[in-house]
């Protein structure tokens, strides 16, 4: 009995220490991604972010309905359409940061047709989006639109077709972040927002993933651009860019003292406390 108490305690033991040897190894792995962005945190992009110039006029539609944040099947009445444009808030914001540092659209040039338009999109999309921003002579220009929302209103289904496929972001090698969340925390949560405020400085975009995994409720990625006005000591408000919503921005809240994020409740989300990741910022995020 006495050698099978010891051996109990011995077998304990290794296994708390591989649980902590484990859980060593996925922060440190965890830090090192944070801290070696591919991304020159130097540089300083251009004028700040207009969400009425800098964002898309469509939106991302959802395969589900999502009545007080709890997904429902959606189900089709006869002569309704499905939703003909799912699944790419990942590649709307990422979309977004890539115009923002590698195009340059010029309104006094004429349009292209829309072949031209199309090889001019993906050459824009088709760019790491964790490489440094192009300096204005080596952008490539899209003529016949002052901005992107201007662009995406006149032209929506070529952007549509050619800024990327929806359905690769769910083997993003980046996904395995949401588990390691729960080695980290609130320490995790606080990193991240010093990042959100180095990536305003700065005039950058954060693009964002949205979990609240293990909890299915929310799956998304935005973009938070800048500060809200009724930002205080004990809550910071974000503005952001959420391809669910083209009409407006929406509020990301950071309560300084948990530390953790908050989105506001919409159709989509019933509001409430969410895990911010950073995604784009490295190959293997």
């Amino acid at each position: 009995m006495l050698y099978g108490g010891l051996g109990g305690k011995s077998v304990a033991a290794d296994a708390g220490w591989r649980r902590a040897t484990l859980r060593a190894l996925i922060a440190a792995l965890w830090c090192w991604l944070e801290i070696h962005a591919a991304r020159a945190n130097g540089v300083v992009l251009g004028p700040p972010f207009r969400f009425d110039a800098d964002t898309f006029s469509f939106a991302n539609e959802t395969v589900y309905l999502y009545p007080e944040g709890h997904a429902e099947k959606r189900v089709l009445n006869p002569g309704d359409q499905p939703p003909a444009f799912t699944l790419h808030c990942f590649v709307m914001s990422r979309a977004a940061e890539q115009f923002r540092n590698f195009a340059r659209l010029d309104p006094a040039l004429p349009p292209p047709d829309d072949r031209a338009l199309a090889r001019l999109v993906r050459q824009v999309t088709r760019r790491a989006p964790w490489r440094n921003p192009l300096p204005p002579a080596e952008r490539i220009v899209i003529p016949g639109y002052a901005s992107l929302r201007a662009l995406s209103q006149a032209r929506p289904l070529i952007l549509q077709r050619n800024i990327g496929t929806g359905w690769t972001v769910y083997a993003r090698v980046g996904n395995w972040r949401m588990f390691g969340f729960f080695l980290n925390g609130r320490t995790q949560q606080g990193h991240t927002q010093r990042r959100v405020e180095q990536a305003l400085r700065r005039n950058d975009l954060f693009i964002a993933y949205l979990t609240h995994f293990p909890s299915l409720a929310i799956n998304h990625a935005v973009a938070i651009y800048g500060h809200r006005a009724d930002s205080n000591a004990g809550t910071i408000h974000y503005l952001v860019y959420d391809p669910n919503h083209p009409e407006a921005p929406r509020d990301l809240a950071f309560d300084t003292r948990q530390p953790a994020f908050s989105l506001q409740k919409d159709r989509d989300f019933v509001g409430g406390k969410v895990t911010v990741l950073l995604v784009y910022n490295n190959p293997l995020q």
